[in-house]
């Protein structure tokens, strides 16, 4: 066929299949059948064969995956995507309205009245899509909200996400939520255990490890839906001026959105929301985890602001926690990286909010005694925010006389020293520094995601290393070379040179995300940064002084005094000098004001370079 022929029938196929793909998927009135849309795919994957020149970026062809990939690459949002606060009841929510209203009162907009969406909060994986000139370009996870992974072409992958949009600014972001409806995710895990693979948890975590497949095919052969619930434009952008538009503007583009998002204008209308939507929560096709309110006037948001983690304008509405029986079979110690004892509830496995919950924390010795729970117990499981397990009480009515109280180690379960409770702490801790279980978990903590995020190196691969004696501490990881690894099981040559290299790539990360690998105690990731911007190596982190850490914003008696003490320890001294002889060296972080003339601005450069992308 002729090229100009050829390009005329691959742009009326690529509509007319993107077409029936959008009334499938999104609007659930297909118009042809499997049959006759399979046809016309593979028409157009033997015209894109023979012109591969004419290929679109719109294509649905482009769904069925691409090549693997080593790595995710980290990109910075262009904005970061926050967290929100939660409201765990009714009076929280009604007192994030009464505080709405003080702030707008106080502000520029003084007499202003907000109004309020009400949409479902989607219980999936957050993520953001860029758009030009209505194509996509690019797709990212949350990530710690700053920065996040390139995920693009498992994105694609995604039947609900349009690959091109008409009538869009120029530039746009939809940021939503990747998420499993029930019925599909009960399909896939249908298929799962015919193939004899092992079943997913729940749609949550399915969501978020087939986002993260290196294999983009088989992220296509999984079936994930996508609902939007944010659109930003750049600076010369023009979008509606209330939220409920532009979300009902993204519907008009294509999107999947919330089915419930009214307009309240008063509490009784939200409350009213907040109770259809807890009432109807089980009949929804996915799972929410409860309501997210936001300001409608996007004027007024602007007005609102931002706290460091959170928008002053929106909430979540948290639904009510699930909670079920079960028996409580033993109580173990686990040993965490900071050398606290925390006791650990084995279950007799329960199904709780659609997650089989076999294990729960019961927190400290102190806590165990205040619930009175003792060892063969039936007991109330409850999952803290539909996420966390937490065994809450025990029912007196199923009590037999044959339940043991659990008395509390003195010695450390692991190294066998004897424990500690330092005064005013309701925690007990092991002393030793070289406990084999401290180490473990702070080698997992220094690997993981939120730390340096060291690629394939997970909890059962840190044990295996630990178990074989190839390290015991941190700095050890940097010595690993490719023939001690080889030969552990499961291992080989290939996985053996992927984690060498991860490690490598791990020496230079941003220094707050080296403060917070290290398990300072107390020093979490916001405290990190904080440290960071005052302290941006480890020269200037170990010239601190006590005055000029407790004059840093957020930072207290306590972490002050942690960091202190570990900067005082002869062992985590060696530590450090073994990390930097091993190679690391780090990157400060720089956040644009503001109010700079280029804030909100994108910009595309073009043209030739005088060296290679890598050079």
């Amino acid at each position: 066929m002729p090229e100009a022929s050829a390009k005329k029938r691959i742009d009326f196929i690529v509509a007319e299949l993107n077409r029936h793909a959008d009334l499938y998927y999104n609007k659930e009135a297909p118009e042809i059948s499997d049959a006759e849309y399979d046809s016309l795919m593979r028409e157009l994957e033997a015209l894109e064969g023979d012109h591969p020149e004419l290929v679109r970026p719109d294509s649905p062809t482009r769904r069925v995956g691409a090549a693997p990939l080593d790595t995710f690459e980290s990109v910075p949002h262009r904005e970061p995507m926050l967290s929100l606060d939660n409201a765990m009841n009714e009076e929280e929510l009604v007192s994030f309205l009464e505080r709405t209203a003080r702030f707008l009162e106080k502000s520029e907009r003084k007499g202003a009245t907000a109004s309020f969406t009400a949409e479902y909060k989607f219980d999936g994986v957050a993520v953001s899509l860029q758009y030009r000139d209505g194509i996509f370009v690019q797709g990212l996870t949350r990530g710690d909200g700053e920065v996040g992974e390139n995920v693009t072409a498992n994105l694609q992958t995604v039947r609900s996400i349009p690959l091109r949009l008409t009538g869009a600014p120029a530039e746009l972001e939809v940021r939503g939520e990747v998420l499993f409806k029930r019925d599909d995710f009960i399909r896939l895990n249908e298929e799962r255990i015919a193939a004899g693979e092992p079943p997913f948890a729940n749609p949550r975590n399915a969501a978020s490890g087939s986002l993260r497949q290196l294999d983009s095919k088989i992220t296509a052969k999984r079936p994930l839906s996508f609902f939007a619930y944010a659109l930003l434009a750049t600076a010369d952008g023009v979008l509606p001026a209330a939220h409920s538009e532009q979300i009902a503007f993204a519907k008009d583009l294509g999107f999947l959105v919330s089915p419930l998002r009214p307009v309240c204008c008063s509490t009784e209308e939200l409350v009213s929301a907040y109770r259809q939507a807890l009432a109807g929560r089980g009949e929804l096709p996915f799972e929410v985890d409860g309501l997210v309110v936001k300001v409608n006037e996007t004027e007024l948001q602007r007005v609102l602001g931002a706290k460091e983690r959170s928008p002053r304008w929106a909430i979540a509405v948290k639904f009510p926690p699930v909670e079920e029986n079960t028996v409580l079979k033993d109580i173990h110690i686990q040993v965490g990286r900071t050398g606290a004892l925390t006791p650990v509830a084995e279950l007799e496995p329960v199904q709780v909010g659609g997650v089989i919950v076999s294990r729960a924390t019961l927190h400290n010795e102190d806590e165990i005694r205040r619930k009175g729970i003792r060892i063969g117990d039936t007991v109330v499981v409850r999952r803290q925010g539909d996420v966390i397990p937490a065994v809450v009480s025990f029912v007196p009515g199923k009590r037999t006389g044959e339940e043991r109280e659990f008395v509390f180690p003195k010695e450390c379960p692991v190294c066998g020293t004897p424990v500690i409770r330092p005064p005013g702490e309701a925690v007990v801790r092991c002393p030793n520094g070289r406990c084999p279980a401290k180490s473990v978990q702070r080698i997992i903590h220094f690997a993981s995601r939120n730390a340096l995020d060291i690629e394939g190196l997970g909890e059962k691969m840190v044990h295996r290393l630990v178990d074989n004696g190839l390290v015991s501490d941190i700095a050890d990881l940097y010595q690993l070379k490719v023939e001690s690894l080889k030969d552990l099981p499961q291992m080989g040559q290939k996985s053996a040179e992927k984690l060498v290299e991860a490690l490598e790539l791990s020496k230079q990360p941003l220094f707050s995300k080296f403060l917070f690998a290290l398990g300072i105690r107390h020093v979490g990731e916001r405290t990190a940064k904080v440290i960071a911007q005052a302290a941006p190596d480890i020269s200037s982190l170990r010239q601190l002084t006590e005055k000029q850490l407790l004059d840093l914003p957020e930072i207290g008696p306590e972490i002050s005094n942690s960091v202190l003490d570990f900067l005082a320890s002869e062992e985590e001294q060696l530590l450090l000098e073994r990390l930097l002889e091993a190679g690391f060296t780090f990157q400060k972080e720089i956040r644009a004001k503001s109010d700079s003339p280029i804030s909100g601005k994108t910009f595309v450069l073009t043209g030739a370079l005088s060296v290679s992308r890598d050079e």
